[in-house]
């Protein structure tokens, strides 16, 4: 498969590329979301520290992040419970940047959604920030992440309606529900819609305090991307929530008898 006929592929090798040179970038990931996982989104600490909750608290855990990027959110996790730590993504600038930088406990690889594959019941928790939209088959592949997980292991997911997919009635009425549903998958869901019409004018606010930053490393071109990303949030909330949906899924896998 040529990888630039992949969803946003070749902009994510510049952007990765980018989030490995810029301080202004660093400074404004730390100031929009509170830690800098090099975030090209939503995901800040606060939604990420929700994941700690359901990492077992045992010597030999281990946690998969889909599209893990650069490798810093899973570092972050790390960092709080001492996990060993694996994660895959079509970037190879991305995967580059995270072997080079977190070696320890860790695993790394270069791979598509719905193309790569793991051995069965390996995963306590597998997180995915905003990454299922880029499965070809949404169904076929939550199947592949039911596998993965061990008896009792979670599947915890960061999902965005409105941009990348069409905005559905609700939570429920999802491709990714709709996928979780066909893999006979019960999940809990909590609906943080509003929580990002807030992220989204901090993510605006943290863009314009550092722009003068941008422009002096010559990345002007970021700076007008993360504006435009946000010009959503500078409507009324209740227009905003007309187009767009943000959920949180968790979902359980059964333990074994």
């Amino acid at each position: 498969m040529n990888k630039s006929d992949l969803l946003f592929y070749d902009a994510y090798e510049a952007f990765y590329k980018m989030a490995g040179e810029s301080e202004a970038f660093r400074l404004f990931c730390k100031e929009a979301f509170g830690e800098d996982f090099s975030q090209d989104g939503f995901s800040n600490v606060a939604q990420i520290e929700r994941i700690l909750q359901y990492i077992p608290e045992k010597k030999d855990v281990h946690i998969l992040d889909i599209g893990c990027g650069n490798g810093k959110m899973l570092e972050f996790l790390q960092r709080k419970t001492n996990a060993y730590i694996h994660g895959f993504d079509y970037s190879a600038e991305a995967i580059k940047t995270a072997q080079a930088l977190f070696t320890e406990r860790a695993e790394f690889r270069e791979g598509i959604i719905g193309e790569i594959e793991y051995p069965a019941e390996v995963f306590d928790v597998i997180a995915s920030m905003d990454t299922m939209y880029f499965a070809k088959d949404m169904t076929a592949f939550v199947a592949q992440v039911k596998r993965w997980l061990k008896p009792g292991g979670v599947f915890f997911v960061g999902y965005q309606e409105g941009d990348v997919v069409p905005k559905t009635e609700n939570a429920h009425t999802s491709l990714l529900a709709e996928a979780l549903n066909r893999n006979g998958l019960h999940y809990e869901v909590t609906d943080i819609t509003e929580e990002t019409y807030e992220l989204l004018k901090n993510k605006r606010e943290a863009a314009l305090k550092y722009q003068k930053e941008f422009a002096k490393e010559g990345h002007d071109e970021w700076f007008d991307m993360l504006i435009g990303q946000t010009d959503c949030a500078t409507e009324p909330v209740e227009q905003f929530k007309e187009k767009m949906g943000r959920y949180l899924y968790v979902v359980r896998t059964e333990r074994d008898s």
